[in-house]
């Protein structure tokens, strides 16, 4: 069933995204409040297939941010990166700048105010996230960081990447970690999903100012909170 659950989510969820995609690119130049709705309607979608056809299904723990705040995701699956856009108030994601250079998609993104990391890009590309992640708290958005930088299989632990610490430091905002499992039943490679329950856990604030070191190991632990 698992299998049949799955190609049935396939089959309907990825041409509605396609269509999504479309539309976005359409109302782009409209400005941001419309292609905010587009955004929302599309994870709304993706949240009504995942509990109808693979029946999976979300327990939220813990106080979910709801002022400007560096929140810090673990990141198992697709499954998080629209659950969490629900369960936040629009935030800016920061995502990796390959993804936001993508023909249509990429263009959609950028207009809906996403953060693009480019790792090799020196001081230049800092800077330019740094105001990109400026110009989303003035208007008053959270910002959203998968620290580790990318998928990870249940279990893994890999350490923070660099640009963690430098938006933590430059911001000068709390952070809120988040822990979940969607990796035991939206494995990272493979078609196949299992039913069953995420849990997404939200950690208590951390302050800001606090030195390097101390700041990478908490937020490392409060989302590696599931994996024990």
């Amino acid at each position: 069933m698992n299998f049949v659950r799955s190609l049935l989510f396939a089959i309907l969820f990825y041409p509605g995204s396609a269509l999504a995609v479309l539309t976005a690119v359409l109302v782009a130049p409209l400005g941001r409040e419309p292609l905010t709705t587009v955004a929302l309607g599309w994870a709304r979608y993706h949240r009504l297939c995942s509990r109808l056809l693979l029946r999976i299904r979300t327990n939220v723990e813990g106080v979910v941010p709801r002022t400007p705040t560096l929140v810090a995701s673990k990141h198992q699956s697709i499954f998080e990166t629209t659950a969490l856009v629900l369960l936040l108030d629009k935030p800016a994601v920061v995502l990796k700048r390959e993804l936001s250079d993508l023909p249509g998609w990429g263009y959609a993104a950028r207009r809906y105010g996403v953060i693009p990391v480019d790792r090799a890009g020196g001081p230049g590309a800092l800077r330019r996230m740094l105001n990109a992640a400026r110009a989303a708290l003035a208007a008053d958005r959270p910002i959203l960081i998968f620290p580790e930088g990318t998928r990870v299989a249940p279990g893994e632990k890999p350490p923070l990447q660099a640009g963690f610490a430098g938006l933590y430091r430059s911001l000068d905002l709390p952070v809120v970690p988040v822990a979940l499992d969607s990796g035991r039943l939206w494995p990272r490679k493979g078609f196949v999903k299992r039913r069953g329950i995420v849990t997404i856990r939200f950690g208590e604030p951390i302050p800001p100012g606090l030195p390097r070191e101390e700041i990478e190991a908490r937020v490392h632990a409060g989302i590696n909170a599931l994996e024990d």
